[in-house]
């Protein structure tokens, strides 16, 4: 029996309803279902680190990988722990420069064979491959210069290139190594360039002051930071600058007071760069010693003069700056320069 016209017209909204209804059930179902897949997706999702921006300053992080000849690293290393590169076989590199104690030996002067006297006090090795010049006067422009000052140095180890090649020549392991790396074998010159090359390891990134230069605000507590601070605003950061925080200009020892006249007991070591020159405006000009983790470096100065930083700190805001600074300035700065104490081969030192 078919529908009157009239129940055709009463028929239409509710046919219409049902259409509405079921399209808002499928506008439902797809908001629902895309809102789960973006849950799952944000759940996913590994979760990104902190990425921290770079801040500028005057100091610049050590960088965190260096390319290096890593056979040359081994057989360098092994050479800096030799001692029968000195004279009697009783003194090595690593005998004034312990890896173990800051790249120094901590005496004010450092014993070479036979019990002998240094003239200085024995700088660290580490980080040695950013200075602008070796010694404390400067007198070694690379590295590998570097190497015959203390091989022929009477006090030190006394030695001669012909008595070390005679040596290392006797010692198979020796010949197999250089014969591997170099193609004229065992040679002065090749002795020097695995050194170097072992030196320029010796690189101390990623200490909690280089994480700061990095970006990351927490890597330094506030009185770190304040001592930093104080750093800079009594003109400390004019010469230790740079990678180093240091090692890359000359400076003389005295700059407002008279430190040698005050010492007394000068002696030719105090010369400083005028020993190489002969000029005397360089009398008692040093390089400037880098502060890279220094708190594990005592004593300080050339002549071991500081036995504890804070001493240090003290001395030179009476020469170079011509201040005597407050104790509580002094704790502050100290505090700032523990923190580049950095890693090597990736432990603290």
């Amino acid at each position: 029996m078919s529908m009157s016209v009239k129940q055709k017209m009463e028929a239409v909204p509710l046919k219409l309803f049902y259409v509405i209804a079921v399209l808002l059930v499928c506008v439902a179902g797809i908001i629902l279902w895309r809102w789960m897949q973006s849950g799952k997706k944000s759940l996913a999702a590994p979760v990104q680190p902190r990425i921290h921006q770079a801040i500028n300053e005057p100091i610049q992080p050590i960088l965190l990988h260096a390319e290096l000849n890593e056979k040359k690293v081994a057989l360098g290393k092994k050479l800096f722990h030799e001692p029968q590169l000195s004279h009697d076989n009783s003194v090595s590199c690593a005998s004034c420069h312990n890896l173990q104690l800051g790249g120094t030996d901590r005496r004010m002067r450092s014993i070479g064979i036979q019990g002998a006297v240094g003239f200085i006090n024995a700088p660290t090795v580490f980080n040695c491959g950013f200075n602008f010049k070796q010694f404390w006067d400067g007198r070694a422009e690379t590295l590998e210069d570097q190497i015959d000052g203390p091989i022929l140095a009477p006090n030190e180890m006394g030695s001669n290139w012909e008595e070390i090649l005679r040596k290392l020549q006797t010692v198979s392991a020796y010949v197999s190594a250089f014969e591997a790396l170099y193609p004229d074998g065992i040679q002065v010159h090749n002795i020097k360039d695995a050194i170097a090359t072992f030196e320029r390891s010796l690189y101390t990134p990623n200490s909690r002051f280089d994480q700061f230069l990095r970006g990351d605000p927490s890597a330094l507590s506030d009185d770190e930071k304040a001592g930093y601070g104080l750093f800079k605003s009594y003109g400390c950061i004019s010469c230790h600058q740079g990678m180093g925080v240091g090692g890359n200009m000359f400076e003389r020892f005295g700059v407002i007071g008279d430190y040698f006249a005050d010492r007394g007991n000068v002696t030719p070591a105090d010369f400083g760069r005028f020993n190489v020159t002969g000029v005397e405006q360089d009398r008692y000009v040093f390089k400037v010693p880098s502060l890279r983790n220094v708190a594990l470096t005592p004593p300080y100065f050339h002549d071991g003069s500081a036995r504890r930083l804070e001493g240090a700190v003290a001395l030179m805001g009476k020469y170079q700056l011509g201040r005597k600074l407050p104790p509580e300035e002094i704790n502050l700065i100290v505090k700032f320069l523990k923190t580049l104490s950095g890693e090597y081969g990736g432990k603290p030192l």
